[in-house]
């Protein structure tokens, strides 16, 4: 017998979820108000009540429905955008442009490292922040010296950044991936050894790593595979055969929990106060933590 779209068949069919109408391999318990076509959260558009698909939305594609609203949002309430991975293709491109460039000139890699030098060896540290380059927090983020660092980092910020600059918008998920970056690079300036060069988005991965737990939680969908990829993740992390900063690890892991459960559980009345309000209580952590650093360094 032939399945239907939008739906899936198996021993029980009436505890089979339905699948996306759009992407056969999500299940999802959402559908549209308008067209009621089930929906995953990276087709879901906010509306005065509820959530409609894409095409709803556009007035579209032959249903005959007219648009949905003037400024349909997605489900944190950010606009939705014609292309919902324009910004994680950005990221994509400006991490593997710092790479190639390392590359080509490893002394570049030194002006845009956390602390230290490249490569990491007994050496008198320089620390740049102490000294009143803060910028270094942002730049080592987009710095990474080996192929298989930057291939781990880039494959996960495309696996995990499309879905979330869908479900979060292009705003929300620029602050997301940035702060959870930031405060992953404060913590590792906080507490990593001084001699402990730091490089690399991994920061930043972690806290979509986070984020992505918080809204499949949201979602109401099955939560073992999201920790299943964590705690292997965490394993390496924690293993002195890689050397890892597990520092910018955790301190991004911990920001992107807290900023995905301020974008996705925002009321609604008050939904860009909470959003943004929690990003500017996790930076003035990095803040926080950055100044205490120094203060013991200078």
């Amino acid at each position: 017998m032939d399945q239907a779209p939008g739906s899936r068949q198996d021993g029980d069919a009436h505890s089979a979820l339905p699948v996306c109408y759009r992407h056969a391999d999500r299940e999802t318990g959402v559908r549209c108000t308008r067209c009621e076509r089930p929906i995953c959260p990276e087709c879901m558009v906010s509306a005065s009540v509820g959530f409609q698909c894409p095409e709803c939305v556009r007035g579209g594609s032959g249903t005959g429905h007219a648009p949905a609203a003037n400024q349909p949002r997605t489900l944190a309430g950010g606009a939705v955008a014609a292309d919902p991975r324009l910004l994680t293709k950005i990221l994509v491109g400006i991490n593997l442009a710092v790479f190639l460039v390392g590359q080509i000139r490893p002394s570049f890699l030194d002006n845009l490292l956390l602390i230290g030098q490249w490569p990491p060896a007994p050496f008198t540290p320089v620390d740049g922040v102490a000294e009143g380059q803060w910028y270094l927090l942002f730049t080592s983020m987009f710095a990474h010296e080996a192929i298989w660092h930057i291939a781990f980092n880039m494959m996960s910020l495309w696996w995990l950044g499309g879905p979330l600059e869908a479900a979060l918008g292009r705003v929300r998920y620029l602050a997301l991936y940035l702060i959870s970056g930031l405060a992953g690079s404060a913590l590792t300036y906080l507490i990593a050894a001084p001699n402990q060069a730091s490089l690399g988005a991994s920061g930043a991965i972690f806290g979509l790593f986070g984020a992505t737990a918080v809204l499949m939680r949201r979602m109401r969908y099955d939560m073992r595979p999201i920790i299943a990829l964590l705690v292997i993740n965490l394993i390496f992390t924690f293993n002195p055969g890689f050397n890892i900063a597990w520092q910018a690890h955790i301190g991004g892991l911990v920001a992107g929990v807290v900023i995905g459960y301020g974008m996705v559980h925002a009321p609604r009345e008050r939904r860009a106060l909470v959003q943004f309000g929690t990003c500017a209580l996790v930076l003035a952590a990095v803040v926080v933590m950055t100044l205490v650093r120094t203060s013991q360094l200078t």
